[in-house]
């Protein structure tokens, strides 16, 4: 999985998802893409499938990154969960046996609970909502697939992915690693509209098939910054013995907010103009690790319930945070064997044998800043400015480790989650 989200003042994100090795995967379409196509899958109006996996998705969400802060201790954390739900819950569609039953398990779904046709349709109606048009906000998912030539995917595998998700499917000779290689940068190159170059550099010999995904994500702030309110030089504490010099962003506005005291730590949540919003979670001093045992999907239910809406002197940097990091390790260590042994089962893939997951890897890069463009002048808002005549205000400085979700509202997916150690480190 390789992602991209570039933005300085405003947010865009182009994530893509790779997966080197003998496998497939499904993904929904955008409603209308980019070349005018419309797609096949529609958005219904209510889905119960969807708000019953969003907190399963949730859990899976914060039991990964805490896989990720033990991998790389004291390190930048950033990811997409919900884009790697989607891959896992895909390669479980043409998995069979205990190959299919351990990736459920890490994902945290369990066959007698939810059927597999509800979980894919669940999936599917998830993707189609985050891809359906929004004003105010530019949100795209789509993926192809890269097969070795001498691959015969089922028929049916076919038409279902299409169905679902359609996704472009290119026999690539894998012979020819340079000319694979440089076919599959192309497209990527040219999806991700040139933000993405030379995606992959290290294709191996024995690659059979590779997915990429791609996500792009544009919004701004309900309430932006000013560029002249950003100090150039402000401190920021790494650890006890190491400050690091970064631009913070300051402003005093009305947000939703809270300090919970059971976790000693303050949440605050920054919106989007539209349906997106951004929690940053800043722990007291010494009360990380605490804060990161307790994540889970009912936590942000309680962060959810008690936020409250009141004026705050708000100081956060602007930041650039990225990581990498070895998917295969990872689900191994959750769980997930079979799918990169030699008794792999993706029987509802290809009938040839042998197919294995081999290589994921995982990257992701965010640029924040003050609120969307850089052509865009500064500007006053004046509808939640400070007041001429205030009390004191709460003061919030995200100014030493903080930890960052970024939420779609309609299907309360967490569409990425990291933590910020340093935001002078890419």
């Amino acid at each position: 999985i390789c992602y991209y989200l570039y933005s300085r003042m405003s947010l865009f994100i182009c994530m893509l998802f790779l997966v080197f090795g003998q496998h497939t995967t499904i993904h929904c379409t955008p409603h209308i893409s980019s070349e005018g196509k419309v797609a096949t899958c529609h958005l219904p109006q209510q889905n119960a499938t969807l708000y019953k996996m969003s907190s399963i998705n949730a859990d899976f969400a914060f039991s990964l990154y805490r896989r990720f802060a033990v991998e790389t201790p004291d390190q930048n954390i950033f990811f997409s969960p919900v884009s790697i739900s989607a891959a896992l819950a895909m390669l479980s569609f043409g998995s069979g046996s205990t190959t299919q039953t351990q990736i459920l398990e890490v994902l945290g779904f369990n066959l007698t609970d939810i059927s597999m046709t509800e979980l894919q349709h669940g999936f599917q109606h998830l993707i189609c909502s985050l891809n359906f048009p929004k004003e105010e906000l530019e949100l795209q998912m789509g993926n192809a697939l890269f097969i070795g030539k001498q691959l015969k995917p089922l028929t049916k595998f076919l038409d279902d992915v299409k169905t679902l998700y359609e996704t472009e499917v290119f026999s690539t000779d894998f012979s020819n690693i340079s000319a694979a290689q440089q076919e599959i940068n192309n497209h990527v190159e040219k999806q991700t509209k040139g933000k993405i170059v030379g995606l992959i550099q290290d294709l191996k010999l024995n690659t059979v098939m590779v997915l990429v995904s791609y996500t792009h994500f544009k919004a701004k702030w309900a309430n932006p910054f000013h560029l002249f309110k950003t100090e150039v030089s402000f401190n920021f504490l790494v650890d006890k013995t190491t400050t690091v010099q970064v631009s913070m962003m300051h402003q005093i506005k009305q947000y939703y907010h809270l300090v919970d005291i059971e976790l000693n730590c303050t949440v605050l949540q920054m919106d989007y103009i539209k349906n997106a919003l951004a929690l940053f979670v800043l722990p007291k001093a010494g009360n990380l690790e605490w804060v990161e045992a307790a994540l889970s999907s009912k936590t942000l239910k309680k962060w959810n319930r008690l936020l409250q809406k009141g004026w705050v002197d708000l100081f956060i940097p602007k930041f650039s945070i990225s990581a990498t990091y070895d998917l295969g390790t990872t689900l191994q260590k959750m769980g997930m064997k079979d799918a990169f042994a030699e008794n792999a089962n993706f029987h509802g893939l290809t009938e040839d044998n042998g197919l294995k997951l081999s290589y994921a890897s995982h990257k992701a890069v965010l640029h924040i800043g003050e609120e969307g463009t850089k052509d865009v002048a500064p500007h006053e808002n004046g509808s939640l400015d400070q007041p001429e005549i205030s009390p004191p205000h709460p003061t919030i400085r995200f100014d030493r480790t903080f930890l960052l979700m970024i939420l779609e509202k309609s299907t309360r997916s967490i569409l990425f989650l990291g933590k910020v150690v340093n935001p002078t480190e890419m």
